[in-house]
């Protein structure tokens, strides 16, 4: 099969096509031919190194000191089951499934557990649709539903809200009955409103700091803030969520668990499979929709990863085109 190596950390243009061994089936495993793969965040940062803050050193010896330790990268897939080992009940040859893989996705064809973190693809979504999910949707879940423990009728305020995390937060929010304040460019605007946020601000001329609005959740996905700018718009029982962890955020963290009753949160996303299935079901109901920005063939993998570093408003995905099993 082809896959899409990154042989050291670099820009796009070192990713490289190879050939490399299909995988071999076990027990408890299925064989997935991959049809997209989506440039996450998460992937562009592995390929370039690129670990913020006080994450440099551990992602680097967590990793790969000098490239990726698992040079087939992309995290996130949808793709057909063709192949199924012994002892696995919930998938068939020809399920359509989409999910999250530590790695392995930039090729034709990957191994998963059968009960790690996949669903079956939702009727009437095509496979570069729902490839992103697990990443956008799924990070705004878990912050939202589990994090913050959102309830209906709370002010939600969403920085980055045009982004890969925050477009789907925002459908989320309103989903469970927040209404939502999205912080966002002036270009971007109507975009965020039709996801349903009920307000808009523009970061370049709007300080939300300086607002008399309170929210109950400040959701952090464009590290715009930090909890002490955040708090004087915070309601007595408000809760600052970030996705970038730094020193600050972790004593902020222990501070505020320990002392009043404003919250700093942070948290890893990874989703499990109730996730992935509780994405599939809001996917199927049309709750939350995907926005597909550029679509590349594996062959441009490179240039797929230049497109994502954009200003893109929608996921840029990699699709493959299907192959003979055993290829």
């Amino acid at each position: 099969m082809q896959a899409a190596y990154t042989p050291h950390y670099g820009p796009p243009s070192i990713i490289e096509l190879r050939d490399a061994p299909t995988p071999s089936v076990e027990a408890g495993e299925v064989l997935i031919r991959i049809h997209a793969s989506p440039v996450t965040e998460g992937d562009r940062r592995l390929r370039s190194a690129d670990f913020p803050g006080m994450t440099a050193l551990f992602g680097r010896l967590a990793m790969g000191l000098t490239g990726p330790r698992k040079p087939i990268q992309g995290s996130m897939f949808a793709g057909e089951v063709v192949e199924v080992g012994a002892e696995v009940s919930h998938y068939a040859v020809g399920d359509r499934v989409f999910g999250e893989a530590e790695h392995g996705a930039y090729a034709e064809y990957l191994r998963r557990p059968a009960d790690s973190s996949m669903a079956k693809q939702p009727e009437g979504m095509s496979a570069d649709e729902v490839a992103a999910l697990p990443y956008g949707a799924g990070t705004a879940l878990i912050f939202l539903r589990d994090l913050a423990e959102l309830q209906a009728n709370e002010n939600v305020l969403i920085l980055g809200a045009s982004g890969g995390v925050g477009r789907y937060a925002v459908q989320i929010a309103k989903s469970m009955g927040a209404r939502v304040t999205g912080v966002c460019s002036q270009k971007n605007v109507e975009l965020v409103r039709s996801l349903g946020a009920d307000e808009t601000l523009d970061y370049a001329s709007e300080d939300f700091t300086q607002q008399d609005t309170k929210y109950d959740v400040i959701f952090d996905i464009a590290d715009a803030t930090t909890f002490p700018a955040a708090k004087r718009v915070l309601t007595p029982n408000g809760r600052y969520l970030t996705l970038y962890m730094s020193f600050g955020v972790l004593f902020h963290m222990l501070w505020t668990s320990l002392f009043g009753t404003q919250k700093a949160l942070f948290s890893v996303a990874m989703p499990t499979p109730e996730h992935i299935e509780t994405l599939a079901d809001l996917a199927g109901k049309g709750v939350i929709t995907p926005n597909v920005a550029k679509r590349f063939p594996l062959a441009q993998i490179g240039d797929a990863h230049t497109a994502a570093e954009g200003s893109l408003s929608g996921e840029v995905i990699v699709t493959l085109t299907p192959v003979a099993s055993g290829a």
